[in-house]
């Protein structure tokens, strides 16, 4: 009888143990970041980056994350319950988010708001922060006064150079190659 006493004690703790563990795990979980999930759209070469790294769709985002897209592709990410925003080609932006909402900072391109329970605010590269709502979107805009197009200036140097080609055209033609070097000078030689 001894034994089947020593095997009830050995499974009560056994059985103890299991429950604690179990329990632990269950407080562990009540503390875990809020995520977001991004979906990526466009060419099969096209290449979404998260934080610098290459992303696939389903791959995690997390709050301060900065999101990359290229020319030829998009993104949606997705914070369930939060809201839902659409990267567009070319743009490169930060999002944050908690329990209250989203907000981030858009350096360049376009964001769109697809689904949101809060205002969205995205601050724009010249500091002014936007209040999106659903369906509502921002774009940056880049300075397109044409001075770092190449040649944008070069035409006054080039209409400088063909009209003093010119006009050194024009003066040798009037001269009737009447040409004098060193002019009117005495010449003086030792042998005289």
């Amino acid at each position: 009888m001894r034994i089947r006493t020593t095997k009830k004690r050995a499974l009560s703790l056994l059985l103890t143990l299991a429950v604690v563990a179990c329990y632990s795990m269950v407080a562990l979980a009540g503390e875990a970041k809020l995520a977001g999930e991004i979906v990526v759209s466009g060419g099969k070469d096209s290449v979404v980056t998260v934080n610098g790294e290459a992303a696939k769709s389903g791959r995690t985002v997390f709050s301060s994350s900065t999101i990359a897209t290229p020319a030829d592709a998009s993104a949606v990410i997705s914070v369930k319950n939060i809201g839902k925003l659409r990267v567009g080609p070319n743009t490169t932006m930060t999002i944050n988010f908690d329990e209250k909402g989203i907000t981030g900072s858009i350096e360049k391109g376009k964001l769109t708001v697809l689904d949101s329970a809060n205002t969205v605010n995205i601050t724009a590269p010249n500091g002014k922060v936007a209040a999106l709502g659903s369906g509502d979107a921002v774009i940056t805009t880049q300075d397109d006064d044409d001075d770092d197009d190449p040649g944008s200036g070069t035409w006054f140097i080039w209409a400088l150079v063909l009209g003093g080609a010119a006009a050194g055209l024009i003066f040798a033609a009037t001269r009737n190659n009447d040409i004098s070097l060193g002019g009117g000078t005495t010449v003086v030689s030792p042998n005289r």
